[in-house]
Order: structure tokens, then sequence, then C-alpha cells
């Protein structure tokens, strides 16, 4: 008899990640310095220090401490679940493995991955607010999308974020107004064995362009059964970030298949349990921007 649980694993292993969206904030670099200090709060680690001071030639001694260190505390919420009985005569009827592969695929494609990606954009909007970021809402056109692109850029220039590394996600019908927009400085890649025309932007002054669908980037979402718009979620349009503002903790991923038992009344039990949060580090904030429907 197959052995279920082991097919199952091996689905999930072939599907997981294909589609997510915000990957690179996913596996942003500042994960590697959590400090985890009880089951579901987090250190990030700051230091100051003070500066240069003139040379007093006359004068030895007076050492004082001028570095220290202190700590940004945050409390991971998101802490989600998913379980599903499966009948063995559902499984036999509908060809064994498979019936386990298109389960996994299908939770992972239409729930797990598009919720990552929504809790991802809806949270960093939050967090953008919260340290006093203000969304810009300007009707976009092809006149005026890239004055806004390059406000954005001298905003995080001036606020000295690293130039190299910072990511565009934008919806479809942005990339389309980008591909129209006036002014812009367009490379046409002509295939030699078909002559198809290649008319993508895939970035802007270096900086990578992702799109993401629009479904995806909502300011605000109603996670009670999976991931659907609040009543009060905006269009977000654009989000301009460097991945070193931002920290995704992951806490805790458990997926598995039990066997028939009679405590499961003869069926497979499908269980899977992901427990992650998405912070933006308020002295990096200036590394996250925002433009929303009105």
């Amino acid at each position: 008899m197959p052995n279920y649980a082991e097919l199952y694993q091996q689905a999930l292993q072939q599907r997981f990640a294909e589609g997510l969206m915000f990957n690179a904030l996913y596996n942003t670099p500042n994960n590697q310095t959590v400090k985890w200090i009880n089951a579901k709060t987090i250190q990030i680690p700051r230091i100051t220090t003070g500066g240069f001071v003139d040379v007093d030639r006359d004068v030895v001694g007076s050492f004082t401490r001028r570095a220290d260190n202190s700590w940004e505390t945050k409390t991971l919420e998101h802490d989600r679940e998913f379980r599903t009985l499966v009948d063995p005569a559902d499984i036999d009827e509908t060809n064994m493995a498979l019936s386990i592969a298109n389960i996994t695929r299908v939770f992972n494609d239409e729930q797990k991955i598009p919720e990552m990606d929504k809790y991802m954009a809806s949270k960093l909007y939050a967090e953008f607010l919260a340290y006093g970021g203000t969304a810009n809402t300007t009707a976009l056109s092809e006149s005026n999308v890239l004055s806004i692109f390059d406000t954005f850029m001298e905003e995080m220039d001036d606020a000295e974020v690293p130039q190299n590394g910072r990511i565009l996600y934008v919806t479809p019908a942005v990339k389309k107004i980008l591909k129209q927009a006036q002014d812009i400085q367009r490379t046409l890649m002509v295939t030699q064995n078909n002559g198809s025309v290649n008319r993508n932007v895939y970035s802007l002054d270096d900086v990578t362009i992702v799109t993401v669908p629009s479904s995806r980037m909502k300011t605000a979402y109603n996670f009670t059964d999976g991931a659907v718009p609040d009543g009060t979620a905006k269009q977000i349009n654009m989000i301009l970030v460097h991945p070193l503002s931002v920290i995704s903790p992951q806490k805790y991923e458990f997926v598995d298949l039990d066997e028939p038992t009679a405590a499961t009344g003869g069926k497979y039990l499908y269980y899977e349990r992901k427990y992650w949060d998405v912070f933006v580090i308020e002295k990096k904030a200036a590394g996250v921007k925002f433009h929303t429907a009105v």
C-alpha cells in the first residue's frame, strides 16, 4: 500500500515558493540577526555612537563611553493553520497519490502563497503608516508615473537608503503605464530567429521591477478564512522598498498527513501550520514608499 504521507511531502516540496511575488522580502538578510527572547517575541539590535570631536593637545584622559546598544522589540501575531480530512475512498477513486498532490497544489497556489503575498503588502503598509509615512495618492498616468518614481528615489537617496538592491513592486496596470510612460528610455530586443520584439521594462535606474497581481496588493485584508480584501481596503499601486528595511521572521512551520485512525473516523488528516510576521525596522523606515488609490 502506498505511503501517502511520504507522497504528500514530495508533492509539497515541488510546489512551495512557486509564485511568491515577495520572495526577496521574505528572504531579507535581516532575518539572520533576530534574537528570540521568548516563544513569540524578537529583538532587533541597534547600536548608536557619538561622532568625532576636536583634539585637545594639552589634555590627556577624560575618556567616556560614547557607544551603546539597544533593542527594538517586535511580537509575532500571524499564526495560521489549515486542516482537512481526506477519505481513502476519494483517494482511490481519483488515482491515489495524484489526489494528495492536487490537494497540495491547490492549497499552495490558491491559498498559502497568495496569503503570504497579501500579508506582506498589507503589513508593510500598516508599518509604513505607523512610522509616520504618507502614501502618494496622485492618479497615475503616462505623463507623471516616472516623476512620482523619481520622487520616491530622491527621498530614499536623501535618507541614505542604499541605492543597490531596491525593488519596485507594481500591479499589472501600473506596469502597463510604465511601458508607455513618456520620456522612458527603451531598449527593444529583436529575436533574430523569429523577429519578435521584447518591450518589457525590467528595471528603472537599476531598480528591479516585480509585477504583482492587484488582488495581492491591498492595504488591508480579512484573515478570518483565507485572505480576502477588507471592506476598508485601498488598492496599492506601487511599493518601492529596500529589503534591508524589512524583517520577516519565520517562527514555526509544520506540515504532515496522518494515516487513517479511529480518532479520524478512518480518514487521512492533512494538517499545516505556519507562524510568521513582517515588520519594518524603525530606523530604516525611510526605505519603504507607497503609492495607493485615493
